[in-house]
């Protein structure tokens, strides 16, 4: 059987001890590990150049070669749509993500996502069909647009995921607001969790919200028009749709957002855009490889701009 790929692999620090399989599953995101197991036992893996055994466990520092006879089975599927690529190197791409994609597939949405756009693009940088998996690292709601990080290889999805789970990325997203906050620089303290009738739809900062966890948000005023605002947003936690939840829990929710402003003003703001009006601009975060700081900035899509556009014209 002629091998599809051939690759010469060394351990490292943080998978010392682990077995063959783990290992390989680390490096080649695209197969399960049952595949892996399968082509260690079927003689195509070698340790130092000494044939493995699919229990065998791996140490810092040496060699794992394996040749890749059988194809990925957990891949997605490669879509050629658009990308506008904000920074490409060998371990990263970041990109500025319209509104209305989402990040991966999920659910009944198979296709049309980030991911499988990101997984044709890869696959046409190594020419080999699903070699590298599109390691989507953070969170972006479907309906918001803007950066969006993504790892190559698995080394720098771990360092980076280790950023955010510790709060060392600083990031800012800008918004149109409903009213107009009376203090030009704000913050919302309140934690958030599950919606105590709601849970698994909607998050809030209600007493009895289930599961809630600390969350600290804040914001500055950049503009102000009549009954609405244009913000920037500065989430110091994580919590999903930490934003658009604290923003509302303030009376200031994102104007257009079916979930925490869907009152009798939503139809009059789906006139100005038909999406919630968050847009996430700048990240500032630590190389996961070469440790060097890193700021990037996306600009706000058509459909932001040209509601502000409308908003000063009022």
């Amino acid at each position: 059987m002629k091998p599809v790929y051939e690759v010469d692999l060394i351990v490292e620090k943080y998978l010392n001890g682990a077995r063959i399989d783990r290992f390989l599953s680390r490096h080649f995101r695209n197969y399960s590990t049952y595949r892996l197991q399968r082509m260690v036992q079927a003689g195509f893996a070698r340790v130092n150049e000494i044939p493995a055994h699919p229990l065998q466990r791996v140490f810092c520092g040496q060699q794992v070669s394996i040749a890749l006879v059988e194809p990925p089975d957990k891949t997605y599927e490669p879509e050629p749509l658009p990308l506008e690529v904000l920074f490409e190197d060998a371990w990263l791409i970041i990109i500025n993500k319209p509104p209305g994609i989402i990040a991966h597939p999920a659910g009944k949405i198979l296709s049309g996502t980030v991911a499988n756009a990101l997984q044709f693009y890869l696959d046409h940088q190594t020419g080999i069909r699903s070699l590298l998996r599109p390691g989507i690292v953070h969170r972006l709601d479907q309906f918001t647009s803007g950066i969006l990080i993504v790892a190559k290889e698995h080394v720098a999805h771990r360092n980076l995921s280790i950023q955010f789970q510790k709060n060392q990325i600083r990031k800012s997203y800008i918004a149109i607001v409903r009213g107009s906050p009376q203090q030009d620089q704000f913050e919302n303290r309140s934690a958030i969790g599950e919606h105590p009738t709601q849970a698994g739809v909607c998050m809030s900062t209600h007493p009895q919200a289930l599961r809630a966890k600390s969350a600290l948000t804040k914001f500055e005023v950049l503009e102000r028009f009549p009954h609405y605002s244009l913000l920037r947003a500065f989430p110091q936690t994580g919590r999903l749709h930490q934003i658009r939840v604290h923003l509302a829990d303030l009376g200031f929710p994102i104007i257009a957002d079916d979930f925490y402003g869907n009152d009798e003003s939503l139809s009059t703001e789906r006139q100005l855009i038909t999406r919630q009006a968050l847009h996430a601009e700048q990240i500032e975060f630590t190389h996961p490889i070469t440790n060097l700081c890193m700021k990037i900035t996306a600009g706000a899509p058509d459909d932001f701009h040209q509601t502000l556009q409308r908003l000063r014209s009022a």
